[in-house]
């Protein structure tokens, strides 16, 4: 039964990662090749590129011999990157309410709590991230994760000057400015 679960959450992680960086690809965000199908309708190149991230994790067990430190250095790293995504949406719902509160008036989907829950889950985050500070494991971890950060900068940097994504900048400027107005 548990190796079962595993597999469909594996199954369903290479289904959803391949999706979305064929979804990235098509508009622009990561390299053309992904953004191709088979004639089956299968994001064949995105689906290796998930398969060849799946083997990392084979590497990292047999650089350490040990699937517990490879597990939880995985996870730490996943936690990291939820608790970064989503303080960057509460930041960002937070700007935005005081940019434009005419706009959160007329909203039919508040969220509840407002501004306070934002702080609350901000405050839990700082929160967690001390608590992955106090097991070596989580900490070596935690560490690590920058190397993410500097890895996604050099991509980020490199795909900005694309003269597509140029283009679609200058297109979402340009309606935000006329939003602005309104």
């Amino acid at each position: 039964m548990v190796l079962t679960s595993a597999a469909s959450s594996a199954n369903s992680g290479i289904y959803s990662t391949s999706r979305m960086v064929y979804g990235l690809a098509r508009e622009g965000d990561a390299p053309a090749r992904f953004g191709r199908l088979t004639s089956r309708k299968v994001p064949a190149n995105a689906l290796l590129l998930s398969g060849v991230f799946l083997l990392a994790g084979v590497v990292m067990v047999a650089m350490d011999n040990s699937i517990i430190e490879a597990f939880t250095l995985v996870t730490t790293v996943s936690a990291v990157l939820f608790i970064f995504v989503w303080s960057i949406i509460l930041i960002s719902y937070l700007v935005y309410r005081k940019r434009r509160p005419h706009l959160h008036e007329a909203s039919k989907f508040k969220m509840p709590g407002g501004t306070v829950m934002c702080y609350v889950v901000l405050v839990f985050f700082a929160f967690l991230i001390w608590a992955l500070t106090q097991e070596p494991d989580t900490l070596r971890a935690l560490l690590v994760t920058p190397v993410w950060f500097v890895i996604l900068g050099i991509a980020w940097a490199a795909l900005r000057r694309r003269p597509r994504h140029v283009a679609r900048e200058a297109a979402f400027r340009s309606e935000l400015d006329g939003a602005q107005q309104d």
